[in-house]
């Protein structure tokens, strides 16, 4: 198992941004797939964006192509989430995870999250 904490979550106006880091522990974090979810009250968690072991290919739900960006720095075993033109739907406690090479489900216990909270 991989114990993974998030940070980085706030309060931010509409049109804000945030940057979103998950810190992994372990050597293996280079070896892993990994991605970023959100969930809100009531609703599933959903994917929000996953990179490849090394950065190369990534991934992005439509309900944020083109405002964020997933990263790592795999010296630093650390995973970012650029926030950019942040909406009030985008208000959810966010995830990040090791995800299946083959089916890219989640594959790790879940951290406590970083909440990200946006007003109109």
């Amino acid at each position: 198992q991989v114990q993974l904490v998030e940070s980085g979550g706030g309060f931010v106006q509409a049109g804000g941004s945030l940057r979103l880091s998950c810190t992994a522990s372990g050597r293996a974090f280079s070896t892993y797939v990994m991605g970023w979810f959100r969930q809100t009250q009531g609703k599933e968690r959903e994917l929000v964006a996953r990179i490849s072991w090394r950065g190369a290919s990534t991934y992005y739900a439509d309900s944020v192509k083109g405002r964020f960006t997933i990263s790592r720095d795999n010296p630093k075993n650390t995973l970012y989430l650029q926030m950019n033109s942040l909406k009030p739907e985008d208000t959810a406690v966010y995830y990040c995870n090791t995800l299946s090479t083959t089916t890219f489900a989640p594959m790790n216990s879940w951290g406590k999250g970083t909440l990200v909270t946006v007003s109109p």
